[in-house]
């Protein structure tokens, strides 16, 4: 059994400069849901270094960054989601060997 788990990350930081920096960070582990939004399937490892490099990248007095468990990962995601107004649509993922 996998021990990936959904993630749910949000974020609310002042500076553009690092809300930019976030914002790439996220992209590259995640999918992007909505404007400060992600979904991302991480494993304890990869949760454990996004943690440092987003403690290194947000000023602590005035940006938030907020990762909730949303469970194992084998558990379609889409299951538990409610929209309310425009569907949620997941991105296409597609391996190119």
């Amino acid at each position: 059994m996998s021990t990936r788990r959904h993630h749910l990350i949000t974020y609310d930081v002042a500076d553009d400069k690092r809300r930019k920096r976030i914002f790439e960070g996220l992209k590259g582990v995640g999918d992007h849901a909505q404007y400060s939004v992600f979904f991302a399937d991480l494993n304890p490892r990869e949760i454990a270094e996004l943690r440092a490099k987003l403690d290194g990248w947000v000023h602590h007095d005035e940006d938030q960054v907020l990762i909730v468990d949303l469970g194992p990962a084998h558990h379609p995601l889409d299951a538990g989601l409610e929209a309310i107004g425009k569907a949620w649509d997941p991105p296409v993922r597609c391996l190119v060997v």
